[in-house]
């Protein structure tokens, strides 16, 4: 099916129900969506030391690519391919410090660059070794301790991050540190697009989020476009937190709460004058989706943070995100409309979906 959008978000109409329980939509999706996609890989503090190697899945439920993330002894990071090139098996299976990367099965080894070293029982083999033998070299990139990484990215990264890197330019990415015990996955009964359809909009705090809502100036909150990012302005309400902004930033004078940025398809970098949330929405399937919510703090504002707060909004939005789920399924409901103050992030997503689900794969 041929999914459009208007671009004029006074005429268009929002992606219809079907969209979300679509088998092959959805599966066109994770193919044209989130392979030429950047995703949040985790922090350097994952392999710090050199020798370092971290394994681990992309996207596990739909991708499952098994990669390595690692640090070789010239301090270079790496983001390689974890699939022995011989027969396929798993090379690393549990984070480790190693000199060389050797399979476990018939004792092919590769150097930390990824390049072939060795193997045994080879010498009649004919072209050998190829390019083929090589583990696949992906691209790595960071923002401060955060490393992102993509399969086959159909964009520079700079292109997509820009407008992050161009607004933050003030705030401290390399001093954030992981939070594994304010952190926690939720795991809920609804198609990853629509969890991000609500995230993208704060038409509904009022409504859903009195504790949220009670930290924000709602008649000032407002979300701005990018390529494939948007932002959200969480302006502060008179008593609660705000940033000390630098004199040349875009928002001095400004009392900014948060800075809500989504990154598409399924990132959100939720910056706060203690740090960042970080949430990564994952498809398990056409209804179950996995969130995880990693809580980066910044030195000296560990005061700051609540979790509860953060637990008791999620709570709130998965309530009403698998109400929807159910919802849409109705043979009475076909699409709605965008408010054209409110719900200009999600306009954005939607031209996005429809754009990518089109693409034969």
């Amino acid at each position: 099916m041929n999914w459009k959008i208007d671009p004029d978000i006074r005429k268009a109409y929002t992606l219809p129900g079907s969209f979300y329980s679509d088998q092959q939509v959805y599966e066109a999706l994770i193919e044209n969506a989130f392979v030429p996609s950047w995703q949040w890989l985790g922090d350097s503090d994952l392999i710090a030391e050199k020798g370092d190697c971290y394994p681990f899945e992309l996207l596990p439920g739909s991708l499952n690519e098994p990669l390595l993330l690692l640090k070789d002894y010239e301090d270079n990071l790496r983001f390689l391919s974890n699939v022995c090139t011989h027969r396929g098996k798993i090379l690393v299976e549990k984070p480790c410090r190693q000199r060389f990367i050797t399979c476990g099965y018939h004792g092919r080894c590769f150097n930390l660059d990824g390049s072939f070293r060795s193997m045994s029982e080879f010498k009649q083999t004919e072209n050998f070794p190829s390019e083929n033998d090589h583990l696949t070299k992906l691209e790595l990139k960071n923002i401060g301790v955060f490393l992102f990484g993509s399969l086959a990215p159909a964009y520079n990264f700079d292109r997509i991050f820009k407008p992050i890197l161009e607004r933050m330019f003030w705030f401290p990415f390399d001093q954030l540190k992981f939070e594994p015990e304010q952190s926690q996955d939720y795991t809920i009964n609804t198609h990853w697009a629509l969890y991000c359809d609500n995230y993208l909009e704060g038409f509904h705090v009022p409504f859903v989020h009195p504790g949220l809502g009670a930290n924000l100036d709602y008649e000032n909150y407002d979300t701005e476009l990018f390529e494939f990012c948007n932002l959200q302005l969480g302006v502060a309400d008179p008593n609660a937190a705000a940033f000390q902004l630098p004199t040349d930033s875009i928002d001095y004078g400004k009392r900014i709460h948060a800075y809500y940025w989504w990154i598409f398809p399924n990132l959100m970098l939720n910056v706060y004058t203690w740090g960042i949330s970080v949430n990564i929405v994952e498809p398990l399937g056409i209804d179950k989706t996995k969130v995880r919510f990693y809580s980066y703090l910044l030195p000296g504002y560990a005061s700051d943070f609540s979790k509860d707060m953060l637990h008791q909004t999620e709570m709130e939005d998965e309530a009403i995100v698998q109400s929807v789920q159910k919802g849409l399924k109705s043979r009475f409901y076909k699409h709605g409309r965008f408010s054209p103050t409110k719900e200009k992030g999600v306009h954005h997503f939607h031209r996005l979906l429809a754009s990518v689900s089109n693409k034969k794969t």
